[in-house]
């Protein structure tokens, strides 16, 4: 492995390593672009998604990471394997979130369903810098501090009680457009026109620009994407300490996000016990990455190893999924009792 980034005097965290070259990263960031720049393309002409569509760019962008995850492992050795495919579940698992969140958000905003991709891809695209820039400080406070693991765990442990006190007492997080501080900001400063205008973000009116509704709930989605990386970042360090590991991991997550909404729509109604799943799973990797930081104290504390993290997440997850269908069955299901959004400043907090 490659040394990144190298412990810095007596109070440093452990030092981090990754197996990315620079031309590695390189070639996995320029592929991203690539990527990205191919659903811009898809989605330039507004129109609604098909089932087939939709369903066809789902299994590339489950295919794609998967035989990625393969060459990791038959490169890399089965322990870096692993690593890398438990924090895609992971990173998937909690994907799913946004992509209710994302429904609350279209929906609140009635946006025309010949925009949705569009405004989904833009969602994408705000994640993936997001996450960006949390992974490189996260790196930087991995490789510095000492106890930047126990602050890791106490983010995740305090993120998945919120998620079981909001699940235990079924209080859905219903998006009020009106009162998100993004949206008053807008607002305040520009004025709005009274309906969309196609993928525009701006047009010009009696000699004035004005913002689109478009526009409008980009920013929304925007500031979501702050919430879900403050999760996201620490719930993957705990899972591997490769910073480049944890960008594939994210990006590969996110990327078929827009395709995976339309493949879901209907089925993510059903997923009403799915915060269960998330905050049994953010709690776990909590208490990991507390152990972590105590091993590193005193050796005697036991570590989970990371091949018994993706059992006990493939188990929770299907666990979770089962029990949900079961209990819905019957039923058109409700996709607020399951989504968990906030913003950042908002009466309502993840």
């Amino acid at each position: 492995m490659t040394p990144f980034l190298a412990a810095a005097g007596p109070e440093a965290g452990s030092a981090i390593s990754t197996i990315a070259t620079p031309l590695m990263w390189g070639l996995t960031i320029a592929a991203v672009i690539a990527l990205l720049a191919l659903d811009f393309v898809l989605t330039r002409k507004p129109h609604e998604v098909s089932m087939k569509e939709a369903a066809g760019w789902s299994a590339f962008y489950i295919a794609l990471p998967l035989a990625f995850g393969g060459w990791i492992w038959s490169q890399f050795g089965q322990q870096t394997g692993v690593e890398y495919l438990t924090g895609y579940l992971v990173e998937k698992s909690l994907s799913v979130d946004n992509l209710f969140v994302f429904m609350l958000l279209l929906s609140a905003f009635a946006v025309p369903a010949a925009l949705q991709q569009r405004v989904l891809l833009w969602g994408i695209i705000g994640a993936l810098v997001l996450r960006g820039i949390f992974i490189a400080l996260g790196a930087a406070f991995l490789a510095n501090f000492a106890f930047a693991f126990l602050v890791f765990g106490a983010i995740l442990l305090a993120t998945g009680v919120k998620i079981l006190r909001d699940q235990v007492k079924g209080t859905g997080h219903d998006v009020d457009v009106a009162n998100m501080r993004s949206v008053r900001l807008i607002r305040r400063f520009m004025p709005v026109t009274e309906d969309y205008r196609g993928p525009r973000m701006s047009v010009v009116e009696n000699g004035r620009r004005m913002l689109t509704p478009f526009a409008v709930v980009v920013v929304a989605v925007f500031a979501t994407d702050i919430v879900f990386a403050v999760d996201s970042v620490p719930a993957v360090y705990g899972i591997t300490g490769d910073p480049y590991l944890v960008f594939a991991t994210n990006a590969f997550a996110l990327l078929g996000l827009r395709a995976l909404y339309f493949v879901l729509q209907g089925a993510l109604s059903k997923l009403v016990h799915l915060g269960y799943g998330l905050a049994a799973i953010l709690g776990f990797i909590g208490v990991k990455l507390v152990l972590h930081w105590a091993h590193g104290i005193w050796p005697g504390v036991p570590t989970v190893p990371t091949v018994w993290s993706l059992v006990v997440i493939v188990v929770i997850l299907g666990v979770v999924t089962a029990t949900s269908l079961y209990a819905t069955r019957g039923k058109a299901g409700d996709a607020t009792e399951s989504a968990h959004v906030a913003e950042p400043g908002a009466h309502h907090h993840r």
